[in-house]
């Protein structure tokens, strides 16, 4: 069964637009997450040399964070599926805020990996959680365009960060603007508490032809306090092809994330102030890349019918694109022509985000958030071993080879991606199976 537009409510009455208002604060939260991950990568050159550290250690700092997220993403789709989620994302939003700023008060490597590492926990669980709070306010032809510019958002968010970073760091000092992003947080996580409903039809801005026009699309519906079918969830394929995927696009897309500005200061020979400038612009193409895969993605299948081609051939496309741009970026010899081809990189790895996580909302219904979680699992392991492994492989073997395995590795992606259909909405449909003890 392939993907139909909704139709249009047939509501006399202008449809209001509070789902706009929703996915601007999920846009918001995205920004904020990307913050504060890469503030630590942009400060790292000035606190590798304030606390001593080997590249080695930074690379298990950095890996720290990793493996928290990649460890509590099942527990915080699960997290959000059972408690809903405005309680939820409000939550785990304040949490990593918390240890956003606590980073800043770290005198050694084990106290700042410690902190990554609950910073990581408590970041887990907010993709997912997020994708399953549009589950229920976005129509079906907004799916894919509804996760690709939060996620655009959140790489527009990264490539800020660094020259903000530097300049705060210039002025006063690496510590504080992990105080400032931690703050910054709380205070979304106060606006989110106040605005977002679970339902809907529960929020007072939501007038009957947008509640139509939303629920026309969706099958979604109900308490959200219910079983999660874990059964039926492990023995899909599309999810098992779709986390494939994903972990080797997180392999990928951490060198970047959390190596790219020490690489250009060390490999490259780029000053400091520069570094910040050069480092932020693969992350402005990755934005690019997250609108055009989404938006492309939503209109190709609604003028075809076909979502599983129309998902299939963004990541497809996106795949080839960082294989390619990867190589010429390695081993240029300029600098310039180096940031250039790791923007088209990243714009490549990035133009398949917004329709990975599109497919937990085409197959999951209700259940998107623990869908999601076990993709973003994968691709948060994918983004956990990347660091350790080029942090080992530094001494030995130069930069070169890191950024040749990723090479690879979205090659074997593309070959995943033929395995994943998200015409067949397995969970989407599914009645809701409440528990004994929900209110």
């Amino acid at each position: 069964m392939t993907e139909q537009s909704p139709n249009r409510p047939a509501n006399s009455l202008r449809p209001t637009r509070a789902r706009h208002a929703v996915l601007a604060l999920v846009v918001a939260a995205y920004v904020i997450t990307y913050m504060d991950r890469v503030n630590i990568s942009s400060a790292m050159p000035v606190i590798q040399r304030d606390l001593g550290l080997t590249a080695i250690t930074v690379g298990w700092i950095f890996s720290s964070f990793r493996w928290g997220y990649a460890l509590f993403q099942i527990p915080g789709g699960w997290f959000g599926d059972k408690y809903g989620p405005r309680r939820a994302l409000a939550v785990v939003v304040c949490w990593w805020s918390v240890f956003t700023s606590l980073t800043a008060l770290s005198w050694s490597a084990a106290s700042m990996g410690f902190c990554r590492f609950l910073f990581g926990v408590g970041e887990a669980g907010t993709f997912p959680i997020a994708t399953r709070s549009l589950s229920r306010w976005m129509p079906a032809d907004e799916r894919g365009f509804s996760q690709g510019l939060p996620h655009a958002a959140s790489r527009l968010g990264a490539a800020v960060t660094p020259p903000l970073v530097v300049i705060i760091m210039i002025s006063f000092g690496w510590r504080m603007p992990f105080f400032l992003f931690g703050f910054l947080g709380l205070a979304w996580a106060s606006i989110w508490y106040w605005y977002y409903r679970d339902r809907p039809a529960d929020h007072r801005s939501v007038n009957a032809a947008e509640l139509e026009l939303i629920c026309g699309s969706n099958a979604a519906s109900g308490d959200s306090s219910h079983l999660v079918p874990w059964r039926k969830i492990l023995r899909n394929r599309t999810v098992w092809m779709l986390a494939s995927m994903y972990f080797c696009y997180g392999y990928s897309i951490d060198i970047y994330l959390d190596w790219f500005p020490k690489y250009l200061y060390d490999s490259r020979g780029v000053d400091l102030k520069t570094m910040g400038f050069y480092a932020s612009l693969p992350f402005l193409a990755g934005s690019a890349g997250n609108l055009l895969g989404g938006w492309i993605s939503d209109r190709w299948a609604a003028k075809t019918g076909d979502l599983k081609i129309a998902r299939r051939g963004i990541a497809i496309a996106g795949f080839v694109i960082a294989a390619v741009s990867i190589l010429p970026a390695t081993f240029t010899t300029h600098a310039i022509t180096s940031v250039l081809f790791s923007c088209l990189a990243v714009f490549g790895l990035e133009l398949t985000v917004g329709v990975s996580w599109a497919i937990p909302l085409d197959i999951g219904g209700d259940y998107a958030g623990s869908i999601a979680s076990i993709m973003n699992t994968f691709g948060n392991l994918g983004s956990a071993i990347s660091p350790l492994l080029l942090g080992y492989m530094l001494g030995p073997y130069g930069w070169n080879v890191p950024f040749v395995i990723s090479s690879v590795l979205c090659v074997a992606a593309i070959f995943f991606c033929f395995g994943i259909d998200p015409s067949h909405g397995f969970l989407a449909a599914m009645p809701v199976q409440h528990e004994a003890n929900a209110h």
